[in-house]
C-alpha cells in the first residue's frame, strides 16, 4: 500500500467508522434529531469537511483523515453535523453558513464553530491567558531549580511551583476572570489502557486543574480502534498537565530501565506492574504535598465553569471500574521509586499525538 493511501477494505472500514461516530454524536449532542446522511470521502486538501444540504451528503477530506489525529477528525465531523442540524432541525436556510444560528448552536453544544482551518483546541490568547502564560514561565523557572542535585532544594522548588500554580488558579477564580477553555489529546491511541495510564490520568485531574476523560479513537491506516486521553482546561493548565504527562511517562520508563539494570532483569514481564507502581507512588507524593498546601490555607474546589465546558463536550459520561494490578514485589519497587520523583523541567518527551510535545519554556538568562 502506498503511504498516504488506503486499500479498498480499509476505506470501507473507515466509512463504517465515520457512520458509527456520526450516530454517537447524533445521540449525544443532538438527541437523535438528525437523519443519517450519505458520507463520502473527497480528495480535497483545502476543504476539511462540507455539508451539502441539496444532496444530504456529508463530505470528509481523505487527506485529513490520514494526516490528522482522530480527535481532529471527530471535531470536523461535529462541525459539519452542526450545519446539518441548523438546516434540517432548526430550518434555518437564509443565514450565511456560519451565521448567528450556527454559532449559537456550536456554543451551546461545545463544538468548534470556526469557519475554516483545523479545529481550534484553544482559543486566541486573551490578556488573562497572556498573564497565565507568564505564570507558566515562572513555574518553569522553579522547575529548573528542581534540577538541583541537592534533594532538599529540589523538593522545595517543586513544592513552590505547585503552590504557585494552585495560588494562581485560586486567584483567577476569585476574580471571576473569563477563561476560554480548550482541550488536548495526550499520548498515542492504545487498544489497551493499563493501570499506569489510568492512575496518571487520575492524578492529572486531581492535582493539575484539568478535567480528564478517555475517548474513543480510530487509526485509519490499520483499521483499529483504541482510546486516547483527553484533558480539558485553560491554556496554561493544559500546558502544565501535558508537560507532567510527558515527564512522568518518560521518567517511569527510565526508572524501569534502571530497575532492570540494577537487578539483572532481562524480560519485561513485570514492566506494566512496575509502571503502575511508579504512578501510584507519585500520586502518594502529590497527596502529601496537597496536605502541605491545605495547611497553608490553599484549598482547591472543582471549577464549575470548567466542568460545564467539559459536560458540553461530553454530554454522557460513563464511569467504569477497573481491577487494579496485582500488588507484587515489582509494584512495590515501582511505588517506592515513584514517591521519590521530583518534577523537573528538563525532560525531552517523545512527540504526542499529532504534534511535538509542548515543553514548558526554557529558563531565560537574566
Amino acid at each position: 500500500m502506498i503511504p498516504g493511501e488506503l486499500t479498498q477494505a480499509l476505506e470501507t472500514a473507515l466509512l463504517r467508522e465515520l457512520l458509527t461516530q456520526w450516530k454517537n454524536v447524533n445521540a449525544s449532542y443532538f438527541k437523535g434529531a438528525l437523519r443519517p446522511p450519505s458520507i463520502e470521502l473527497t480528495a480535497s486538501r483545502h476543504v476539511l469537511g462540507r455539508w451539502d444540504r441539496s444532496t444530504r451528503t456529508l463530505e470528509m477530506s481523505r487527506p485529513l483523515l490520514l494526516a490528522q489525529p482522530w480527535g481532529v477528525v471527530v471535531e470536523v465531523l461535529k462541525h459539519e453535523m452542526a450545519h446539518q442540524y441548523v438546516h434540517e432541525v432548526l430550518g434555518e436556510t437564509l443565514e450565511t453558513a456560519h451565521g448567528p444560528a450556527f454559532r449559537a448552536a456550536c456554543h451551546r453544544l461545545g463544538i468548534d464553530g470556526a469557519a475554516s482551518g483545523l479545529p481550534d483546541a484553544q482559543a486566541a490568547q486573551t490578556p488573562e491567558e497572556a498573564e497565565a502564560a507568564r505564570v507558566v514561565e515562572r513555574i518553569a523557572r522553579l522547575l529548573a531549580l528542581a534540577e538541583s542535585p541537592n534533594i532538599h532544594e529540589a523538593e522545595a522548588a517543586t513544592l513552590a511551583a505547585q503552590r504557585l500554580m494552585l495560588k494562581y488558579n485560586l486567584e483567577a477564580r476569585a476574580r471571576e476572570t473569563h477563561i476560554d477553555y480548550g482541550f488536548r489529546h495526550l499520548g498515542r491511541p492504545n487498544g489497551r489502557v493499563g493501570e499506569a495510564e489510568r492512575v496518571l490520568a487520575m492524578l492529572l485531574g486531581r492535582h493539575f486543574f484539568v478535567e480528564v476523560i478517555w475517548v474513543p479513537s480510530y487509526r485509519p491506516g490499520d483499521g483499529k480502534r483504541g482510546s486516547v486521553l483527553e484533558i480539558c482546561g485553560s491554556s496554561s493548565n493544559l500546558a502544565m498537565a501535558e508537560y507532567v504527562h510527558a515527564f512522568l511517562t518518560h521518567t517511569a520508563e527510565q526508572l524501569w530501565t534502571e530497575h532492570k539494570r540494577t537487578r539483572g532483569i532481562q524480560a519485561n514481564r513485570d514492566r506494566r506492574t512496575f509502571l503502575a507502581g511508579v504512578m501510584a507512588g507519585f500520586a502518594d507524593k502529590l497527596a502529601r504535598d496537597a496536605k502541605v498546601h491545605e495547611q497553608a490555607g490553599l484549598v482547591w474546589v472543582a471549577d464549575a465553569n470548567l466542568h460545564g465546558f467539559f459536560r458540553r463536550r461530553h454530554p454522557y459520561v460513563r464511569h467504569v471500574r477497573h481491577a487494579g494490578t496485582r500488588r507484587t514485589e515489582a509494584f512495590g519497587h515501582g511505588r517506592e521509586a515513584g514517591r521519590k520523583i521530583v518534577l523537573r523541567r528538563g525532560v525531552h518527551a517523545a512527540p504526542t499525538q499529532g504534534h511535538s510535545a509542548r515543553l514548558l519554556p526554557a529558563r531565560r538568562s537574566s
